[in-house]
């Protein structure tokens, strides 16, 4: 066996979202034979990635079968988040992927959404951080147990910089941490966009593959602000099943979708989709209707990303300060893990397909 026959053998296994074999995407690298034994690493696109299982037994079926037979074939994994910005990288410089999580109304459990996405991904294996952009009504402090805590300062290089609170592998930063928590916050507009504007800048987020920010509900100025000082990477838009949510969803995705904002989405999830009892696992009730959110991103032609059930023990999560991601192994954290990869999946795609991200210039 030589480099050369591996790396031909490996010209047939096919990266299943980019369309394009692993050897022509350069994500074969330190090849190593000896006698009958190869071993080689695979460059994954997210150390999150959901298709690892998939690519390993293509790659050893792909040697046994136009290699050698008896080949023992050990194939390791590492990461190079994909990314795809093009602004010159002086704001968030460290951060590789900024995921807006939106919806056009309030009580949908985008927050819910939110910090589930970022602790699955935390889970995979990547660099995480959570922004609470939800300035009248932060959550994140809550869902992450942290209330009444304070971040600190630090120096960086000359500059003082707010250190995000980290807990359960994520770093987190909300209004909800800076202010007395029985306090309305009660601003204009401008005085709403600068506090974003320090979130972004005056907080020390470090190196990041996935940023994600819980905006808050409807299509203001918070979202403007966001896309004006951020390169976004994509959306996604939260809803529920029921028409209502779904009209004010129509209207996230148009938002995004305006040819002189045009920030891509990555794809539409539904939560509270059915009601499944704890002592009933195997059942599902579609108190709020049936399917709206897969026939909203068929209608828009956008992907659907999954279902999320509604369940007691995701409520008493969120309430208790320890996420569903951390706290449950039923169908909760696998309804979220399903999700996530099917996010994690649509950001590489979008990265290896789209026009680079950057920001938007408009309004």
């Amino acid at each position: 066996m030589t480099n050369e026959d591996i790396l031909k053998a490996l010209s047939n296994v096919q990266e299943p979202d980019l369309g394009k074999d692993l050897v022509t995407l350069n994500m074969v690298k330190d090849i190593i034979i000896e006698g009958n034994r190869v071993s080689f690493t695979v460059v994954l696109t997210t150390p999150a990635c959901p298709l690892k299982d998939l690519i390993m037994n293509a790659c050893i079926n792909a040697v046994k079968l136009l290699v050698n037979k008896d080949a023992v074939v050990t194939v390791n994994f590492t990461s190079n988040t994909s990314s795809n910005r093009k602004d010159g990288k002086t704001i968030l410089s460290g951060v590789k992927n900024i995921i807006a999580v939106v919806s056009g109304k309030g009580g949908v459990g985008k927050s819910t959404v939110s910090t589930n996405l970022a602790l699955a991904l935390a889970q995979g294996g990547a660099k995480v951080g959570l922004m609470d952009a939800d300035i009248y009504g932060p959550s994140q402090h809550i869902m992450f147990g942290v209330r009444g805590e304070r971040p600190l300062m630090k120096d960086v290089d000359g500059v003082g910089m707010i250190v995000p609170i980290e807990k359960f592998g994520i770093k987190m930063m909300s209004i909800g941490l800076l202010i007395d928590e029985k306090q309305a916050v009660v601003w204009r507009g401008p005085m709403v966009s600068n506090a974003i504007r320090q979130f972004v800048t005056e907080v020390d987020w470090g190196e990041l593959d996935y940023l994600v920010i819980d905006m808050p509900p409807g299509t203001g100025d918070i979202h403007l602000t966001i896309v004006q000082t951020v390169p976004v990477t994509g959306v996604i838009v939260v809803t529920t099943p029921q028409t209502v949510a779904l009209a004010d969803a129509k209207k996230g995705i148009a938002m995004f979708g305006q040819a002189q904002l045009k920030v891509p989405v990555i794809g539409l999830v539904e939560n509270m989709s059915y009601f499944t009892p704890a002592e009933l696992p195997d059942n599902k009730y579609y108190i709020f209707g049936k399917d709206g959110g897969k026939n909203l991103a068929e209608e828009y032609d956008i992907p659907f990303l999954g279902q999320i059930p509604i369940v007691e023990s995701i409520r008493e999560a969120g309430d208790t300060g320890i996420p569903a991601m951390v706290g449950d192994d039923g169908i909760t954290k696998k309804a979220f893990m399903d999700f996530t990869a099917n996010a994690v999946r649509g950001i590489a795609m979008r990265n290896a397909n789209l026009e680079p991200t950057q920001i938007q210039e408009m309004i």
